[in-house]
């Protein structure tokens, strides 16, 4: 008879350590996920660690898509040019006289001074450019664009050191119908030459660069 009464009490006791035992378990599982170092808060829109430009800065290169092309083991040898500039936008504004004016000097862009990268010498409108790197500004006219060539590099844009250049070129306005909403420069392959394509709102401007 004590048979049957020991099994009954060895169950329910059991049973009893169970349940609390799924109960700590339970309770210890909503304790932790509200807790845990690991669980991080959510991050709002705006970026906490920089504030975010609205003009990001982007490059080209020449040969064009240059470092697709090292990747993809096209290319052995090292770029002929290579721009990097900052990418300012319209936000509903015509380029003049709205964002520039006619005969001020402009960066080339938006944030720092726009650099020009030559890893060789190249002839550029019969003029000797030594390899180096250049800081790149214009002057913007009606009819055409004279473009500096400046060595004072890792430089803001805003003002630019004139008694620094190197040289300057003057370079023809092309109207389109285009109405680009961001500033472009990028190169263009032509005869063995390297064009530099700069282009806002419908206005176009291009300097060949030569590497013979």
């Amino acid at each position: 008879m004590r048979k049957p009464l020991y099994l009954a009490a060895f169950v329910f006791l059991f049973l009893s350590c169970n349940e609390g035992t799924e109960e700590n378990q339970t309770t210890a599982g909503k304790k932790d996920s509200n807790s845990s170092p690991l669980t991080r808060p959510e991050k709002s829109a705006i970026n906490p660690y920089v504030i975010v430009d609205v003009s990001p800065m982007d490059m080209c290169y020449f040969p064009v898509d240059y470092p697709k092309l090292k990747m993809a083991h096209s290319v052995s040898t090292a770029p002929l040019a290579r721009v990097i500039y900052s990418r300012p936008h319209l936000q509903g504004r015509r380029i003049f006289h709205e964002v520039l004016k006619y005969d001020e000097p402009w960066r080339l862009g938006a944030n720092e001074a726009t650099e020009l990268d030559l890893y060789r010498d190249a002839m550029v409108q019969g003029q000797k450019i030594k390899a180096g790197r250049y800081t790149l500004y214009c002057i913007p006219h009606p009819d055409n664009w004279t473009l500096a060539f400046n060595s004072n590099i890792d430089t803001w844009g805003l003002e630019q050191d004139t008694t620094r250049d190197v040289a300057r070129f003057t370079v023809p306005v092309l109207k389109t119908q285009n109405s680009l909403e961001y500033f472009t420069m990028l190169f263009e392959e032509k005869e063995r030459e390297a064009i530099l394509l700069m282009a806002w709102d419908d206005v176009e401007v291009r300097l060949p660069f030569s590497f013979r």
